[in-house]
């Protein structure tokens, strides 16, 4: 018999390490090829790994809650054959895509000194002038916490070849924090705000239990629930929230659809739904109003190139993800229904991948789903806005005619748009909001799909 040596696939163009949150199959265990061995999760999602080989599982070599590198061997399968199989991964790596550059623009703030522009920043890193090896997530959590290059060089790695990872940074800059009593630096993109985020990163256990406390039932929150915690406070704490609402009168998009869903059914082989309507006339409005499509660093505004809207799905287990549709303007409205169908649906089977959460540029969400007429949606840090659609409902409402005024019934529904105030006013996000109104208003009748 062969032994085959399972590597931890490549995941995403920036995820470099995962964590084993559950095994499937224990040493002994038969395993069919496509079989799912163990399940992974990422600071982005949670996915499942498959065996690419039929086999007998000889060895698990890291245990749950153990952070693992790509790359790294994480099981040892017995297969057919006389020799020890190369370790290969679990999928193909696919090649990085290329990454759109991005307008810098300063913000001109009166009394605050300009920060340096960061064009350079985004395409190098402040550790990257050193011969030691880091993972962006170790990047990311080092300029987090403003550890300077030296502090990282002193931390101890306990990874593959003395590679540094995610428990050997939090454990450092935990003790560092006990340690001192002299607050730490604030990285650029906090300098606005007088309390320092809480850190993005957990390391709690990822196993949910209850215990009792008298007659109240005490639930710790699952691995995704605290990021999804955490994320959150961040973002409120990051960004002055304002909110601008519209009501937009959706009778000829309404009618519109029903007119052609059964049509288009019977053709795709899948359903319209409104989602797809939504992000189309959000993507148009993005093209017009491009300084709604940014990111904020520090004193900086990103101007976005391309237009990549995020799309808020509720998970049966009461989680929320974020898949994202890529160059949304880009897309037929053909192209923007299979996209938002197959996202959502692999959201809901847990088989989506890194890739598909990284990105966005602009979240939508739609709270009409839930029986909510309107809602004021937390901004989706680094985006600067996200806007929430709410149901529709039939209204009595005044409809100007050549005759004179009259009331009709019509499908009326309420927008809102929460966005940062540091860049967008409410002069640039509620035109921007009552421009996507405005698109799903003017809905041709007689549109051909």
């Amino acid at each position: 018999m062969a032994l085959y040596k399972l590597l931890l696939p490549k995941m995403g163009e920036s995820v470099s390490e995962a964590t084993i949150t559950k095994w499937l199959k224990q040493p002994g265990d038969l395993i069919d090829e496509d079989d799912t061995l163990l399940e992974i999760a990422t600071d982005k999602v949670d996915s499942e790994v498959p065996s690419p080989v039929k086999g007998v599982l000889k060895e698990h070599c890291y245990t749950v809650d153990q952070t693992v590198q790509v790359g790294e061997v994480v099981a040892i399968i017995e297969i057919e054959g006389e020799n020890e199989e190369p370790a290969i991964q679990a999928q193909e790596n696919t090649a990085p895509s290329a990454t759109a550059p991005e307008e810098i623009i300063a913000l001109n703030i009166p009394g605050v000194e300009q920060l340096p522009n960061v064009a350079a920043e985004t395409s190098s890193s402040p550790y990257e002038n050193t011969l030691r090896f880091y993972s962006p997530l170790v990047k990311n959590i080092a300029r987090h916490e403003g550890l300077s290059q030296d502090e990282l060089d002193r931390i101890q790695g306990t990874g593959a070849e003395g590679r540094v990872t995610k428990e050997d940074i939090l454990t450092y800059v935990t003790h560092r924090d006990s340690s001192s009593k002299t607050p730490k630096s604030i990285p650029a993109e906090h300098t606005n705000t007088a309390t320092e985020s809480p850190k993005i990163i957990s390391t709690a256990p990822s196993h949910v239990h209850t215990v009792a406390n008298g007659s109240d039932e005490i639930i710790e929150m699952d691995r995704m629930r605290r990021l999804i915690a955490d994320h959150m406070v961040k973002s409120v704490q990051t960004s002055p929230h304002v909110c601008s609402f519209v009501e937009a009168d959706v009778t000829n998009l309404v009618l519109w659809r029903n007119k052609v869903k059964d049509a288009y059914k019977k053709r795709e082989g899948e359903n319209i739904t409104f989602t797809p309507l939504f992000i189309e006339a959000i993507s148009k409005a993005l093209k017009d109003f491009p300084l709604v499509n940014i990111s904020i660093d520090g004193y900086n505004i990103i101007k976005k190139k391309n237009i990549n809207i995020g799309m808020a799905a509720a998970l049966p287990n009461g989680n929320l993800i974020v898949p994202v549709i890529k160059n949304a303007d880009q897309l037929s409205l053909v192209g923007l229904s299979k996209s938002v169908n197959d996202l959502a649906q692999r959201s809901r089977a847990n088989k989506l991948k890194p890739d598909d959460t990284q990105d966005g540029t602009f979240t939508f969400t739609n709270i009409g789903a839930f029986g909510n007429i309107m809602g004021t949606p937390i901004i989706n840090q680094p985006q600067a806005a996200i806007l929430a659609v709410g149901t529709i409902t039939k209204k009595p409402a005044v409809i100007e005619t050549e005759y004179g005024d009259m009331i009709g019934i019509r499908h009326m529904m309420y927008l809102s748009l929460s966005y940062d105030h540091r860049a967008i006013d409410g002069a640039l996000g509620g035109t921007f909001l009552k421009r996507v109104a405005d698109y799903l208003e003017n809905w041709d009748s007689n549109r051909v799909i």
